[in-house]
């Protein structure tokens, strides 16, 4: 099942995506919510009773003329509100590529434990314009990730059961502001500014039984489930990344075992998996800078276009603009230094 959230009547509709066309949930069950929020909460009641209906649907047992086309509404980020948002850093490839770029050794404790961050979950987007300050495009960058969201409450949550409280999948852009992550770094904490201001997902959430197909094993040594989903990035039409989901190390029942322990997860929160290896400028820069130093960095500018693509989850398609804000006025000098 493929859930969109989506303007309607200047408010938030939750709706069924069947090939190009949208229903809202009261078609396939007059008791079924209008929000994700909503759905995600009450999540084993709602889910088979939305599955049925929705089956009824793709037989034509049942028909409805009360569908919209895709292309003709204004998409929200699936999970709109979501309670938290912890994005983690699985993919050793990535990890391991961007040490090497710095000319540092590969940190053990990866192997050890998945680590993750919590970012803004009010900047949480869906398709479309992403709004950045001056400070922003210093070496703006996009990050290639898939996330989950939660679907019921949970503590203390054992990996091995852990991928029951998964209730889909979909596309994540943890857009980046590398020189004030950089800089704000320095002083061991963060990262803050350079991540809080926009972090992507969508176009759609799609559910596990929908994926069951593309299942793999999971790395050695690890528990969960693996999906063989191929990961790729565009800026402006031109292919920059290609990773594989199933190139996760740690798993997202590894994640959600170690971001549970000793505390509540509940129905919208939000996990990213972290960047997929050559999922971002900052590691193509590095590696390009370390085989050739006249290599020509690129960093997101005003007008690009970021198309993000993995199998069976869709494209989600962003356009970088330039927010109209005079930095000055509001007492911070280019790069986040105080005047």
């Amino acid at each position: 099942m493929k859930l969109v959230t989506y303007i309607k009547e200047e408010r938030e509709q939750l709706g069924v995506l069947i090939h190009d066309t949208i229903y809202d949930m009261e078609v396939l069950h007059p008791d079924l919510p209008n929000s994700m929020n909503l759905f995600l909460n009450y999540w084993e009641d709602y889910f088979p009773i939305a599955q049925a209906g929705e089956i009824l649907l793709k037989e034509g047992t049942r028909t409805s003329n009360r569908g919209v086309l895709l292309s003709e509404v204004q998409l929200m980020a699936p999970v709109p509100f979501p309670t938290s948002c912890r994005d983690g850093y699985a993919f050793r490839q990535h990890v391991a590529a961007a040490r090497r770029n710095r000319k540092v050794e590969m940190i053990p404790e990866f192997d050890q434990y998945p680590i993750f961050y919590f970012t803004n979950h009010h900047s949480i987007q869906g398709p479309g314009e992403v709004r950045c300050m001056p400070d922003h495009f210093e070496k703006l960058d996009f990050e290639l990730e898939a996330a989950i969201v939660i679907s019921k409450h949970g503590r203390n949550i054992r990996a091995e059961e852990a991928d029951e409280y998964i209730g889909g999948l979909m596309i994540m852009n943890d857009l980046s502001a590398r020189r004030l992550q950089m800089e704000e770094m320095l002083l061991n904490l963060g990262p803050a500014k350079g991540k809080d201001f926009s972090t992507v997902i969508g176009p759609w959430l799609v559910t596990l039984d929908e994926l069951e197909e593309y299942v793999v094993p999971c790395k050695e040594n690890h528990t969960g489930k693996s999906w063989n989903l191929p990961m790729k990035c565009f800026v402006n039409g031109k292919q920059v990344s290609e990773g594989n989901l199933s190139d996760m190390d740690w798993t997202f029942a590894e994640i959600i075992e170690r971001a549970s322990y000793g505390v509540d997860l509940y129905p919208g929160d939000v996990i990213g998996s972290g960047t997929v290896g050559t999922g971002c400028f900052l590691e193509l820069n590095g590696t390009g800078k370390l085989n050739d130093p006249n290599y020509a960095e690129q960093w997101l500018q005003p007008g690009d276009v970021v198309d993000m693509e993995i199998g069976q989850l869709g494209k989600l398609s962003n356009t970088i603009v330039a927010e109209e804000t005079d930095p000055m006025a509001i007492g911070w000098s280019i790069l986040g230094r105080k005047k």
